[in-house]
């Protein structure tokens, strides 16, 4: 799974003269609109927006790139990224009567994490589970909360109706958040909410990168906020960080080595050169963002849903491990884990229990999950030599 927009503009009200009538009605121009969206977006939870028209060049641009990254087999099982590419070149067509695209951000950080290195496993027997996921799944938060922003600025319309934004109208609106085929993170790079990182991930120069990004389509033509200048320089971080090396160049990311991909999207059986990297990662991987320096800025964030459930936190292995599948979907209801599946779920475990430091017992809870599934048991076997060799 996205940072901050470009302040604009506008000019000072003249000084009234004794003579002079002051209008009542604020929304003066296009932009008074946009501070307007902007502050409420705020009180809804999101730390920013930022403004882009359907028709920017950005999106027909990032085609290409697409193809050739498609061309290259960097994307795995995900073929859903093979379609639809009329749809990500021009986004109007996912909505009709569309003119601007309000790109967000929200943080989701519950509190600040400490800078990884490539040494630190401090806690080999605990699952780690992306920041992220450790709430309620973010997308449906997402969406709720520019539904609401729609709503409010549905009715402001009336008072918008003397600027040329196309508010007399019908008023059309859709929220999307990573749901549809779009060009999400260079969207809201476009839109000013930051840079693409090295690694891919949007960042923004006073928040880092844990925040999420989500989109609402709208009928309204409002002006468009500048991108960002990119402040990576000359680090790579992240790069020599990648368990898997899945950041294979500057900006260049092979999807289907990434332990993100591998522990949610990626089903069946994975590739044995990656289980060692994948440690004890049971869903998704914060490395990369963990040792950028801009997330020594990242902030924490004011919405509950975010909050950890279930100790997801800093839950240990084993106990994961012994969680029936109906304990899985009672306890990932409206939670992102739900996506993995419950037997890609204990795959991911049981590659973090042969990962671990030895303890007889992990052979023994290993064993009972046996003759659950051929893919399953695959896992188990390499669990169970791994814990004997370090035993040996």
């Amino acid at each position: 799974m996205s940072h901050m927009s470009q302040p604009y503009s506008q000019s000072p009200p003249p000084t009234a003269s004794p003579m002079q009538h002051i209008p009542s009605n604020p929304f003066i121009h296009a932009n008074d609109v946009k501070d307007w969206i902007r502050t409420t977006a705020q009180s809804l939870g999101f730390a920013d927006c930022g403004f882009i028209g359907v028709a920017n060049p950005v999106f027909e641009q990032q085609m290409q790139g697409l193809r050739d990254w498609l061309a290259q087999k960097n994307h795995g099982q995900m073929t859903f990224l093979e379609a639809n590419h009329d749809k990500r070149a021009n986004p109007a067509l996912l909505v009709a009567g569309c003119r601007t695209i309000i790109a967000v951000r929200m943080d989701y950080l519950q509190q600040t994490p400490k800078p990884r290195t490539v040494a630190d496993n401090l806690s080999p027997n605990t699952a780690i589970i992306a920041r992220y996921a450790r709430g309620r799944d973010y997308h449906k938060i997402m969406r709720a909360r520019l539904k609401q922003l729609a709503l409010r600025i549905e009715q402001q319309l009336p008072k918008w109706q003397h600027l040329d934004i196309g508010a007399q109208a019908p008023f059309v609106y859709r929220p999307f958040s990573d749901s549809a085929p779009i060009f999400e993170r260079p969207l809201a790079d476009a839109a000013g909410l930051g840079w693409t990182g090295k690694h891919t991930l949007l960042l923004n120069k006073q928040a880092g990168s844990f925040f999420v990004l989500g989109e609402l389509f709208l009928s309204l033509n409002l002006p468009e906020d500048k991108p960002v200048s990119a402040h990576c320089g000359s680090c790579q971080a992240c790069l020599a960080i990648c368990p898997t090396q899945a950041i294979t160049a500057p900006y260049v990311l092979k999807a289907d080595a990434c332990i993100s991909y591998l522990t949610i999207e990626h089903k069946g059986v994975i590739e044995e050169k990656y289980r060692r990297a994948i440690g004890n990662r049971v869903f998704g991987c914060d490395d990369c963002q963990l040792i950028c320096p801009w997330n020594r800025y990242a902030k924490i964030t004011p919405i509950d849903d975010f909050h950890a459930r279930h100790g997801l936190e800093n839950s240990q292995l084993l106990a994961l491990w012994q969680w029936s599948e109906a304990d899985f979907l009672e306890r990932t209801e409206g939670s992102p884990l739900r996506r993995t599946g419950y037997h890609s779920f204990l795959r991911n475990i049981s590659i973090g229990l042969g990962n671990a430091p030895f303890q007889a017992e992990y052979c023994a809870k290993l064993t009972e999950r046996l003759n659950h599934s051929d893919v399953l048991d695959e896992h188990i076997f390499w669990a169970i030599a791994e814990q004997k060799a370090k035993k040996a």
